[in-house]
């Protein structure tokens, strides 16, 4: 009986859905909003591509893709998952390199590649996200002592983030913001010395009010003269908008549409959501933003679902971070609980600021909603990481069911024991 109890181990073969129910819900969720959304707010690219189906068939057949991706990869063993920043991290060091001497722009920046004879474009940065975290997660599972992490932890920490942020932070400044944010997330989560991460903070305060007052001071023509400062401009233009003495109100007639339209038709489309908006496929602002089916998507959601569908889209984010932190509690090893960790807290803090950014609280990045926007290799990537959430939550639901199943069984033997030992008595 107990060799057949012991055998019995739940997940211990091939299925489609495996691992932590909560979070196969939220997954298909966001896909379903996603093609109700996409379908609704592409109507630049059916206007571009003369069909009213391809724009959704195309991000259909990517979703679809993501499933199977998000399948077959909550089916791997999450050990196996350490071998990714060795794999990946090369192929997205030298993607990126090649993209910092790339003169093919895309929205004044250089973030996609083609791949050659193949024509499909990819953002490096999408996977030089994952091989950070999972980097990250490594060496403080590795550290980590009764006391907290080793203090070389820091260091190590820094070797294995920094290159890829630098390499990211000229062409991407949000992506490599939010990697950074993540990263200092972990560490404090990783509980590594917090006299340290005091110091990175103060490093790091120091030398971003320093790179904000000289894109201030400094005159576009002088920003556009600096060697990969392409993009100085733009982003001094976001920073002014959003200092204090800016703020002021603007009477709707001497307000500039044009100038600010991505921020003013969002704002519109906020505004004539109403509490329950006008339903899907009714929004009127998606021909007149330009990323509606991507960074905006958000601002199309709250126009056509009104403050209930946001609240709803918010919640799932949120349910994904705080179940993510009960999966990382069962786990047995420190390595899945940090993957866990640090993988939700990516896929939720670029949420939050695509959310930010669509309700005029972040300055506009070019950040798409994970899961949601419209997107090829973003959503390929962000069904990887769900399938790695999933792979944690289903080997650590395993250990635990394994674990009652032995008290059950060590019960079952003690009561026989008692049971014998009362009958012969």
């Amino acid at each position: 009986m107990t060799i057949d109890v012991l055998n019995n181990r739940p997940g211990s073969r091939f299925g489609l859905f495996k691992g932590d129910g909560v979070i196969w819900v939220i997954f298909f969720f966001l896909c379903a909003i996603s093609l109700l959304e996409v379908f609704s707010a592409s109507s630049f690219l059916t206007y571009k591509s003369g069909s009213i189906l391809s724009p959704i068939r195309n991000h259909a057949t990517y979703l679809f893709i993501g499933w199977l991706v998000v399948v077959l990869t909550h089916n791997v063993p999450c050990r196996w998952f350490k071998f990714y920043p060795f794999l990946i991290g090369p192929v997205a060091v030298i993607c990126l390199l090649i993209l910092s001497f790339s003169k093919a722009m895309t929205n004044g920046a250089a973030r996609w590649l083609e791949i050659p004879g193949v024509g499909v474009t990819f953002q490096p940065s999408e996977l030089a996200k994952g091989v950070v975290v999972i980097g990250v997660a490594f060496i403080l599972s590795f550290l980590q002592t009764e006391k907290g992490a080793d203090r070389h932890a820091f260091k190590y920490i820094l070797w294995v983030s920094v290159p890829f942020i630098v390499l990211i932070f000229f062409e991407n400044f949000s992506t490599a913001f939010i990697l950074g944010l993540v990263v200092l997330m972990m560490m404090f989560v990783g509980r590594v010395p917090f006299s340290q991460i005091g110091k990175l903070l103060g490093i790091l305060a120091v030398a971003i009010g320093a790179f904000a007052f000289f894109l201030i001071v400094t005159p576009d023509s002088t920003l556009n003269q600096i060697p990969k400062g392409h993009r100085f401009a733009t982003w001094k233009h976001r920073v002014q908008h959003f200092m204090p003495g800016n703020t002021k109100e603007v009477a709707p007639e001497d307000f500039d549409i044009d100038k600010e339209a991505q921020v003013a038709h969002a704002n519109i489309a906020i505004a004539t959501s109403n509490v329950v908006g006008k339903f899907p496929g009714n929004s009127v602002e998606r021909d007149f933003l330009s990323h509606a089916f991507s960074d905006f998507i958000f601002a199309i959601i709250i126009e056509e679902m009104g403050l209930i569908g946001c609240a709803f889209v918010v919640l799932l984010y949120v349910v994904l971070l705080f179940r993510a932190g009960k999966i990382a509690n069962k786990c047995e090893r420190n390595f899945p609980a940090f993957l866990v960790l640090g993988l939700s807290l990516l896929l939720v803090t670029q949420a939050f600021v695509n959310m930010m950014v669509a309700v005029g609280l972040f300055p506009v990045t070019g950040q798409p909603l994970p899961l949601v926007s419209k997107g090829g290799s973003s959503t390929l990537i962000n069904c990887l990481y769900i399938g790695m959430i999933l792979s944690v939550s289903r080997f650590a639901k395993r250990r635990v069911a394994s674990t009652n199943q032995r008290q059950e069984v060590a019960t079952a033997v003690n009561e026989d024991e008692f049971t014998r030992t009362d009958g012969m008595a």
